[in-house]
């Protein structure tokens, strides 16, 4: 599955939420996915992350509060997605969001990983049966094997993102190497979050065997948001889409290197048989400075054979360019 992350890039405005719904329809991702804030239910006025990223909100509390959406809005966010053939996923911060997302009829829910450890809002979500996605970026092993532990306990479908809770990413923090101990030792479907503000780690995350993608989307990068440099544009997510894709067609397809019978034709037109560089007389011993190789490789000696050749006796004369055939030499006693 192949996430866009809208998050808060809308800024609070219903018209952004549904134009960035518009524009990932066309670029191949499986699913949207937003955050749902009740910011009385989340969070006070106490909350000190990153207050001064806006000059609009005096706090982040009221940040979230512009961040809310009606009930009735969400309906028509999580209705548009399935018009045009997207998933609807949003991450709750409270229980009171989540019970909002389960009124609207979400797909799927995230857990951030902020949230990893709050295990009332989690029985809250496994409560509704929906499929759950944790993000593991502020996590030891310790605390996701707690929590999937809790949440054995529930008939819910759960996979796990290995996250890195910096924004933006660089190379050295991506943590690609958690992919596969994630997948080994928990069992379940593994994927990666990304914050880089690039398409690369998530296609190094293709390649490592990651099956769920989520990656943060604006329209521009120089858009106001908290997010923004961790994100991609639209039109970069084309490109992540198909090499996400590609890579993972080419997974599923492993080539038998052994096997190169359909290429002997071409083996044949682009392969070098031995020549002459200059005209000769019948007689000449053959010198490394004497011989070339051409096109194509079935006309007598091949190239990869030239040692065989030299210090032989030619046994009749050859032009400039001609090749030599196995009777046109004889070993010299």
């Amino acid at each position: 599955m192949i996430i866009a992350e809208i998050a808060q890039a809308h800024d609070g405005s219903l018209g952004n939420a549904h134009a960035f719904i518009d524009a990932l329809a066309d670029t191949g991702v499986d699913a949207v996915k937003f955050q749902t804030h009740i910011a009385e239910a989340e969070s006070s006025e106490l909350e000190p992350f990153r207050v001064k990223f806006s000059k609009q909100d005096a706090t982040r509390f009221d940040y979230w509060k512009r961040m809310e959406f009606t009930p009735e809005q969400w309906q028509g966010i999580r209705d548009h997605c399935t018009e045009v053939g997207l998933k609807f996923i949003s991450s709750p911060f409270s229980n009171a969001a989540v019970d909002l997302l389960e009124q609207v009829g979400v797909d799927a829910i995230k857990i951030g990983s902020g949230e990893i450890s709050n295990l009332l809002m989690l029985e809250r979500i496994a409560k509704t049966g929906k499929p759950i996605i944790l993000s593991s970026g502020m996590s030891d092993f310790e605390e996701l094997e707690k929590t999937l532990d809790f949440l054995k306990h529930y008939p819910v479908q759960v996979s796990l993102l290995q996250c890195t809770t910096a924004y933006p990413t660089s190379p050295d923090q991506w943590g690609l190497n958690v992919i596969g101990i994630l997948k080994e030792k928990f069992q379940i479907p593994v994927g990666f979050s990304d914050h880089s503000g690039n398409i690369f780690a998530c296609l190094a995350a293709a390649s490592l065997g990651a099956e769920i993608f989520e990656f943060h989307v604006v329209f521009d990068k120089r858009q106001f948001g908290p997010d923004t440099v961790a994100s991609i544009t639209i039109d970069q997510t084309k490109v992540l889409v198909q090499g996400i894709k590609e890579i993972k067609r080419a997974l599923a397809n492993p080539i038998e290197k052994s096997e190169v019978s359909k290429y002997s034709e071409l083996k044949r037109i682009f392969g070098k048989s031995l020549a002459v560089n200059k005209s000769l007389k019948k007689g000449t011993l053959l010198r490394f400075e004497d011989l070339e190789s051409k096109k194509p490789g079935d006309q007598g000696i091949p190239a990869s054979n030239y040692q065989s050749v030299i210090g032989k006796a030619l046994t009749c004369d050859v032009q400039k360019w001609d090749f030599l055939k196995p009777d046109y030499l004889q070993s010299v006693q």
